[in-house]
């Protein structure tokens, strides 16, 4: 048996339970996790408002996974035992029900808990350097972030790029966009959260995009959205200028559809990342290009940290390891 944290219900919550050690099937290995990273979308998930993602419940969340395998499904020759791998999330666009369905910690039991089953066609080995650690959080904070970033916003040497939400992946946006050269501003209510922002590579950071009016963005992208950041931008955006919303803070907006077409902005949603996006954000990190901001908390504490992700009382992004001793106290 192992302890995992696990959702059914909104009325029930997340629920520190002890189940059943997995085993891997064709195509599957079973992993020791080393590092699990917790996500604003657990918490999306846990209050109701994004609980439809699910395939199955109850579930064990948990979708930013890093580990070593200990052991092999019946058909498994590409992978070994003791290899150290993460679980890329692999979302493309528009989202499949089959992305959904093998993706650990939605479509099926995932990393909060000692142990994890992964797929192979998602597994990627941690390169020499990175930490599990760093490996779990580049699995989505940095790669969302990535693929947001620098395929949808385009981020170069010549644009000038607005983040909105300094959260684990406003921060991996701002260290992105300034690696490829961008000029970068970072938007957030909360001023404790500047200090990292303009050390990962923001030029300034203010409240609210009205607050820099003599800058028109080449791009805005919005990790947090919170339905009037995404209104915002559509003045704030330069005409022709590329707006992307990754965020989910509110489930509509409203926007001045007049500004949106005669300025000609472009409206793009994004989410999630390609299993090539993954390994090229884990080389940057190996090569030190890049690194993500962490605070570990015990195994134990994933609910009252998913709690301090609601309330944004976070820096960076949020870890535990399920397979410390002393994380396994209840």
């Amino acid at each position: 048996m192992m302890r995992a944290f696990q959702f059914a219900d909104v009325s029930k919550g997340l629920q520190f339970r002890d189940v059943r050690i997995p085993r891997p099937g064709k195509g599957q290995v079973l992993v020791q996790v080393l590092a699990t990273g917790l996500c604003h979308t657990d918490c999306n998930v846990i209050s109701g408002k994004d609980d439809m993602l699910l395939s199955k419940r109850p579930v064990t969340l948990g979708h930013e996974i890093a580990g070593v395998i200990v052991e092999l499904g019946p058909d498994v020759t590409d992978f070994s035992i003791d290899e150290r791998i993460v679980s890329a999330i692999a979302i493309s666009h528009p989202v499949t029900l089959q992305e959904v369905l093998t993706t650990a910690g939605i479509g099926y039991d995932g990393g909060y808990a000692e142990y994890v089953v992964i797929n192979i066609e998602k597994a990627i080995r941690i390169p020499d350097g990175v930490t599990f650690a760093q490996a779990a959080v580049a699995t989505d904070a940095v790669a969302t972030a990535y693929h947001a970033v620098v395929v949808e916003a385009q981020a170069s040497p010549s644009s000038t790029i607005a983040i909105i939400g300094l959260g684990g992946l406003g921060l991996s946006g701002i260290q992105l966009a300034s690696y490829m050269g961008a000029k970068v501003y970072g938007i957030d209510i909360s001023l404790n959260k500047y200090l990292p922002a303009l050390e990962s590579g923001a030029l300034v950071c203010v409240k609210s995009l009205d607050k820099l009016p003599g800058i028109k963005f080449d791009a805005i992208v919005d990790f947090a959205g919170t339905g009037t950041t995404t209104a915002a931008a559509v003045t704030a955006v330069k005409p022709g200028g590329r707006i992307v919303l990754v965020g989910l803070a509110a489930k509509e907006t409203t926007l001045n559809t007049y500004e949106l077409i005669a300025r000609g902005v472009s409206l793009k949603g994004s989410g999630g990342s390609s299993v090539d996006e993954v390994a090229k954000v884990l080389d940057l990190i190996a090569d030190r290009k890049i690194q993500p901001l962490l605070e570990e908390i015990p195994f134990a504490d994933i609910a009252k940290g998913l709690d301090r992700l609601i309330k944004g009382n976070t820096l960076g992004r949020l870890y535990a390891n399920p397979s410390k001793p002393e994380g396994l106290s209840s």
